[in-house]
């Protein structure tokens, strides 16, 4: 806390007041409180204060996150959830927010507001029985790595997808950047491009086995 206390040059009984008065964007992790250098940098900047890191913050916060997070990893801590229940997209989407327990509980309703505003502007239903809900803009108190939640849904909805197939399968995606947004996408998509791909989620296949596969395909990118 002392150290992000500097970063925003305030007294630490200060920050420690606005974390108990829910102020402050925080994750917490039982007793623990972690903060999201991007998010507290982001509210620094909507509440006109200062926010700087000094050398060895700033080495710590680059050597702890990379810029860009593989898939696999990305997908590992989304964790694979199966049988997921619902009628239509708002109530599927609520059912996988419900799950996003590394979210507070005021992040999942604005994911939710966010997903489902999303979707009334365009279906995220890609085709082939997939979609990939994802919020137009980051959270206000995002993940610092992003994650994807991968549900399999116990029946097949209608979602409006482009194809007007009904969707099966759900990779819903967070990201803390539109950059890191734009680059788990891109490998998403280059994943679910393939048929066999998308004929293997059909069998909804155990959550190390997804992973296996998709590592086949983060492979094959990485040595293009």
């Amino acid at each position: 806390m002392e150290m992000n206390a500097g970063a925003l040059d305030l007294p630490v009984s200060t920050l420690a007041r606005w974390i108990r008065q829910g102020r402050i964007p925080v994750q917490r992790s039982g007793t623990d409180v972690l903060f999201s250098p991007v998010a507290l940098e982001k509210w620094a900047v909507t509440h006109n204060l200062s926010f700087t890191l000094n050398d060895d913050q700033t080495k710590a916060v680059t050597d702890a996150k990379p810029a860009h997070d593989s898939l696999v990893s990305a997908m590992e801590r989304g964790n694979v959830y199966y049988q997921l229940a619902g009628d239509d997209p708002h109530s599927v989407l609520q059912a996988v927010v419900n799950h996003l327990a590394f979210l507070s509980s005021d992040s999942r309703q604005e994911l939710f507001k966010k997903l489902v505003a999303r979707e009334k502007l365009l279906s995220t239903g890609i085709g082939n029985g997939i979609a990939i809900p994802h919020p137009r803009e980051p959270l206000s108190s995002p993940p610092d790595a992003p994650v994807i939640t991968t549900c399999f849904l116990k029946t097949p909805i209608d979602y409006n997808a482009i194809d007007d197939q009904p969707v099966f399968v759900l990779f819903l995606l967070i990201s803390p950047t539109v950059k890191m947004h734009l680059h788990m996408l891109s490998r998403l998509s280059y994943c679910i491009r393939d048929q066999n791909f998308v004929d293997f989620l059909t069998t909804h296949p155990e959550a190390a086995d997804l992973h296996s596969r998709v590592a086949v395909f983060e492979k094959q990118l990485d040595d293009l």
